[in-house]
């Protein structure tokens, strides 16, 4: 028996569970990204703060909606 057999054999319960922690991890790295570089805007200049700030917090909601649609689509399939 192949090891991919063994793990495939061991695995019970909902297989989309996994499929959704793998989608969590796009929208964590967008999220991860986006806010890294509005704290370098914001100390380069920080006039701008309120402006990128407001950017940002629309950014995360669009990120946000792909793993809210992982998680759906982890209960529909």
């Amino acid at each position: 028996m192949g090891l991919i057999a063994l793990i495939a054999a061991g695995i019970s319960g909902s297989v989309s569970v996994i499929g959704y922690g793998l989608s969590a991890i796009g929208p964590g790295i967008g999220i991860g990204f986006m806010v890294g570089k509005t704290v370098e805007g914001q100390a380069r200049q920080p006039e701008m703060a309120g402006r990128l700030f407001t950017t940002m917090i629309i950014g995360i909601a669009f990120t946000d909606v792909l793993a809210l649609i992982g998680f759906v689509l982890a209960f529909i399939v």
